[in-house]
C-alpha cells in the first residue's frame, strides 16, 4: 500500500496515542459528499481565525478540481483553507482539504500523509480513511463530523472515532441535500449529536477548549447540556 512519497498506510494507522487521552480536543475531521460543500461552508462560518483546533476535510471531489474547492472555501470563511500537503504538520487554526484523487491520512504526532492507494467506498479521498487514521492518531482528542452525501462513506470511521473516545457529530439528515451519509453514520455509529451545519459550527466554537459531554442527545437546534 503506497503513500506519496513512499510510506505505508499501516504506519499511519498505528495504535491509539494514549498520551492524548485526558487532553482537550486538538482536531476536527469533517467528511462530506453530494451537498457537502454548502454544508461545510455553513459549518465553518462561525469558527474564528484564531480557532485553536486543526480542521481536516475529506470531501468527495471530481479529480479535475485543481484546488478550486479549497480556494472557494478560503474566500468564504475566516480560517485559512489550503489543500493538505504530504508530510505537513497539522497546525491549529487551519483547514486542510484532501486534494482531489488523494486519500488524506493522519500519522502519529499529527503529521499529514497523502495516498494514491485504491478507492475506498468508491471514493478517493475516502472519508473512512481520514476518520480511521485520525482516530488512531488522536483518540479522544478528536471530533468527527459527517455532512450531506449520497453513500455510506464515513460511517465506519465515525464508529471508530466513538470507540476510541472521540466525539462524533452528524448533520441533521432533514437539513441535508442528500441524507444517506449522515443517516448511515447515525445508524452505524450510534451517534448522539445531530444538528444542522450552523449549529455544529457553534458547538465546535463553544467546546474548542473543553469536552463535549457524553450521553446527551442533541437534536436540531437544541444545544442544551453541550458544554
Amino acid at each position: 500500500m503506497r503513500i506519496v512519497p513512499a510510506k505505508r498506510l499501516t504506519d499511519a494507522l498505528s495504535p491509539p496515542a494514549t498520551e492524548l487521552q485526558e487532553r482537550p480536543y486538538v482536531a476536527v475531521v469533517v467528511g462530506g459528499s453530494a451537498g457537502g460543500m454548502e454544508a461545510l461552508s455553513a459549518l465553518l462560518a462561525p469558527l474564528p481565525a484564531d480557532y485553536p483546533l486543526s480542521v481536516l476535510v475529506a470531501q468527495h471531489l471530481h479529480k479535475s478540481d485543481d484546488e478550486y474547492f479549497a480556494r472557494h472555501l478560503d474566500a468564504r470563511v475566516s480560517l485559512h483553507v489550503t489543500e493538505a500537503r504530504d508530510k505537513e504538520a497539522a497546525e491549529p487554526g487551519r483547514v486542510y482539504v484532501a486534494p482531489a484523487d488523494y486519500h488524506l491520512l493522519v500519522e502519529r504526532g499529527g503529521t499529514l500523509a497523502l495516498s494514491i492507494d485504491p478507492k475506498v467506498n468508491w471514493a478517493r479521498p475516502s472519508i473512512d480513511v481520514l476518520f480511521e487514521s485520525a482516530a488512531r492518531a488522536w483518540a479522544d482528542a478528536l471530533i468527527g463530523v459527517i455532512l450531506s452525501g449520497a453513500n455510506e462513506d464515513g460511517a465506519q470511521g465515525m464508529r471508530l472515532i466513538r470507540d476510541l473516545g472521540g466525539r462524533a457529530i452528524a448533520q441533521d439528515p432533514s437539513t441535508a441535500e442528500y441524507a444517506v451519509m449522515p443517516q448511515a453514520a447515525i445508524s452505524i455509529a450510534r451517534l448522539d449529536i445531530v444538528l444542522p451545519p450552523e449549529a455544529i459550527g457553534d458547538l465546535l466554537v463553544k467546546n474548542a477548549l473543553g469536552k463535549i459531554k457524553t450521553g446527551n442527545r442533541l437534536e436540531s437546534g437544541n444545544m442544551e447540556n453541550s458544554e
